[in-house]
């Protein structure tokens, strides 16, 4: 009932919103033309991502922008298939009719906007370590969100099976890394090691990463860097458009499908999508692994309004999935079997219905997205409730382990109008969160409460070819644990710890020519121990060790810094970075061997403590376009991490990866963007691990081959593609797989489960317009 009412008052909130920030009205005409034959572009996108607002050039490459505000300065950027991306910084007071000449490439432009930094720029005039995975990209065939980005150098993935992915970036995961959903940082349970992402895979149609520190624009736990999921662009005016998307994976039998409607008349816009996803148990090359299905089910929506004044959006999403476990036990033959000792069949791992023990995860969020027009300048405030519940059903559907967090979050940025070049910005953000333990028999951490506030200044200078950036921020965060008693004896001490941090940034870029790019950074930033690192007191299901926390922990402290060259030119396109973090206080388990026996079992005890430690590395591309069908694309990454307090090296850090694929994209009558594409994925030995409780990796080579176009069925376009992963079946163990040996079975250590084997996968994308 609560939920309801607080969607009612923010849908009033949003629909009467206009008549407080009224303001003149501003329409701008335009033009997108090629650059070297003058002919107009009919079909280009225009998009202004500080005001959400998208136009679609007609047959004779015009287009008009609507109930723009009369004044003020913003980013207009540009697409057209087979152009480069243009953007124009266009004063709106001055603005009547505007001229885009586009320059034709056979490279995919690296000219794009970043909305996840705090001022919305071009790449080349931000100076944070960024990527933008697109929507091609996303729609390449993978089985969660984060195996969507992991072709991005940096990035990495913490793996169950292929239904849990956690995202790692330059080797931080967990609570280091935040995840910005519809503006709101998601909030989940980061800490645990086999808990993924609530959110629905297909729902954006732009992904941004930020690699490297971040805690000025976000506070705590940004030390690794930022993944922002955008909303679409709402439809241009008086359109709906949609699309529809479906898979079919060989390997689990993984069926994905997908509905979106989105739609815009006069102002007012509409989205709403919804997901299906299901699977059965995965296949390595070594055979089946049981239980191992999963099921999800997402739905989202968005109503608001895009006028003059700015624009106000309330987006709600609901995601529910369903994940099987298995507690490996083998035969004599070293076979899987069932608890009982009986073998498996082909229909058990066949079997879309679930067994015990499962996980059902739920999260409900409530975002409402702002951006008004006031005084001198733009006033961006976002709210968000979040209600996350994570169920771990043992041998019924009663939860054995229940999880409740509900959090709150608002954040509030002003933003300055551009002066001398000079940009302003000031910013405020607060949390609040709490969490109840719902289930009376299992406990891991206890009940908590946790607030922060955030306050921040940030200035950006751009002259010439130049950039500038300098920034402040201080943190203060509480946390308040709860005492807790089963059976009279004491389980949870009660615990109140209080962290302040002051946050800074520099960065500046340097355009040497059209081709060549600098950029560079340095900046401190924390992360203040979660509630799991500061009281844990029992089993961790799921990871087959006992967990003790560490109420006296620190706050982590880093210190980083990063540099990048950039060149794209009309055949090869490439970068290179490098990059060098100190983290004081670095807090992690570990085990020295302790044994408890709890719940009749005995698990290993981990202990969270804290060490010092350095994570330095570096990562490149390179992209070739001999000819206009031939695409060669490759990427590097690599971090070495070390911690210096024990002199040897961190665990679970990711091996480092080199991704070469050669894409053939031939002109096909009747069809367009055909392509057939070859991809090896190497990923390096890993030896550097904690010998103590981790075992190493050797390497691995995987062979993936692709082919897809899109037809046209009428007027009708429909993009049809097959791909292959792992198409030789290799046996590999990635170094952050959960299942990898060494990591699951304390009393077996050699037991492990391969990552996943051959794949084959086939997708349909049908986009839409329903209103024209």
């Amino acid at each position: 009932m609560k939920k309801l009412q607080l969607i009612g008052l923010v849908i009033l909130y949003t629909l009467f919103s206009s008549t407080a920030f009224a303001a003149a009205l501003k329409d701008i005409k335009g033009k997108v033309i090629d650059a070297s034959s003058k002919q107009t572009l009919p079909g280009a996108t225009i998009y202004i991502p500080d005001l959400k607002v998208s136009a679609i050039t007609n047959n004779d490459g015009e287009f008009s922008l609507n109930n723009l505000p009369a004044k003020g300065s913003y980013l207009i950027e540009v697409h057209y298939i087979g152009y480069k991306t243009a953007t124009k910084i266009v004063n709106f007071s001055d603005a009547s009719a505007l001229e885009f000449a586009l320059q034709p490439t056979a490279i995919e432009t690296k000219e794009i906007v970043i909305t996840g930094s705090i001022i919305s720029s071009t790449s080349k005039r931000n100076s944070a370590s960024s990527a933008v995975v697109g929507k091609d990209q996303l729609l390449q065939p993978s089985t969660n969100l984060i195996d969507a980005l992991t072709k991005v150098p940096g990035v990495s993935q913490i793996t169950t099976g292929p239904s849990i992915s956690k995202p790692v970036i330059r080797g931080l995961g967990y609570n280091r890394i935040v995840t910005l959903d519809d503006g709101i940082k998601q909030q989940g349970q980061q800490w645990g090691d086999e808990h993924g992402i609530e959110i629905d895979q297909f729902k954006s149609d732009r992904i941004e990463i930020l690699r490297g520190a971040a805690s000025l624009m976000y506070g705590s736990d940004a030390l690794g860097g930022v993944i922002n999921i955008l909303e679409p662009s709402t439809a241009p005016d008086g359109q709906i458009k949609g699309e529809f998307i479906t898979n079919y994976s060989t390997n689990n039998g993984l069926t994905a499908n997908s509905l979106m409607l989105n739609g815009n008349e006069n102002g007012f816009v509409w989205r709403a999508r919804g997901t299906y996803k299901n699977a059965y148990s995965f296949k390595t090359p070594a055979g089946y692994f049981p239980n191992s299905g999963f099921n999800e089910t997402d739905l989202s929506g968005m109503i608001g309004l895009n006028k003059s004044w700015g624009y106000t959006h309330l987006n709600v999403s609901s995601f529910r999935n369903n994940i099987g476990f298995y507690e490996p036990a083998v035969d004599d033959l070293g076979n899987f079997v069932k608890e009982d000792g009986e073998a498996f069949i082909t229909s058990d791992f066949k079997s879309r219905e679930l067994d015990y023990p499962r996980q059902d995860i739920r999260h409900f969020k409530i975002a409402l997205n702002n951006n008004f027009i006031l005084g001198n300048g733009n006033l961006k405030a976002d709210f968000g409730y979040q209600q996350n519940q994570r169920r771990e059903l043992e041998e019924g559907p009663e939860p054995s382990l229940f999880f409740d967090l509900k959090t709150y979050n608002a954040d509030l940025k002003y933003y300055l109008h551009e002066t001398n070049g000079w940009q302003p910005v000031f910013g405020l953000s607060a949390d609040a969160g709490k969490s109840e333990n719902k289930a009376d028999d299992e406990f891991l951490i206890p009940n908590y409460n946790t607030y922060g506030i955030g306050v921040f200044a940030f200035a950006k200078k751009n002259w010439d070819n130049n950039t500038f950036s300098i920034g402040a921020r201080y943190d203060y965060r509480k946390n308040d644990g709860k005492q807790l008693f089963k059976d009279e004896e004491e389980i949870f001490a009660p615990f109140q710890n209080k962290f302040s941090n002051v946050s800074g940034a520099l960065g500046f870029t340097h355009q040497f020519s059209e081709e060549w790019n600098f950029k560079a950074n340095a900046g401190s930033a924390f992360r203040a121990p979660n509630p799991a690192e500061l009281a844990s007191n029992g089993v961790h299901e799921g990871t087959f060790r006992y967990e003790i926390g560490n109420s006296n922990l620190s706050p982590e402290r880093s210190y980083q810094v990063d540099a990048a060259l950039e060149y794209e030119g009309k055949i090869v396109s490439a970068s290179a970075s490098i990059y060098n973090n100190y983290v004081h206080n670095f807090i992690y388990a570990s085990n020295n061997g302790e044994i408890i026996t709890a719940e009749g079992d005995e698990y290993p005890v981990y202990r969270y403590g804290q060490v010092n430690a350095n994570l330095y590395g570096a990562e490149a591309t390179l992209t070739i376009h001999p000819v206009p069908f031939i695409h060669f694309e490759n990427t590097f990454g690599y971090v070495h991490a070390q911690n210096n307090t024990l002199n040897k090296p961190l665990a679970f850090i990711p091996a480092g990866t080199l991704r070469n694929e050669l894409r053939f994209e031939p002109k096909i009558k009747g069809t367009n963007d055909a392509y057939l594409s070859v991809g090896i994925n190497s990923a390096f030995k890993q030896t550097r691990v904690d010998d103590v409780f981790e075992t190493p990796t050797s390497g691995y080579t995987l062979l993936n081959a692709g082919i897809g176009a899109t037809f046209n069925l009428g007027k009708q376009p429909i993009k049809f593609s097959v791909s292959a992963n792992n198409l030789l079946d290799q046996k590999y163990y990635d170094a952050l797989s959960r299942y990898k040996p060494g990591r699951l079975d304390y009393e077996n250590p050699n037991l492990g489960v391969y990552n996943v084997g051959r794949n084959i996968t086939f997708g349909l994308y049908v986009p839409f317009t329903l209103v024209k």
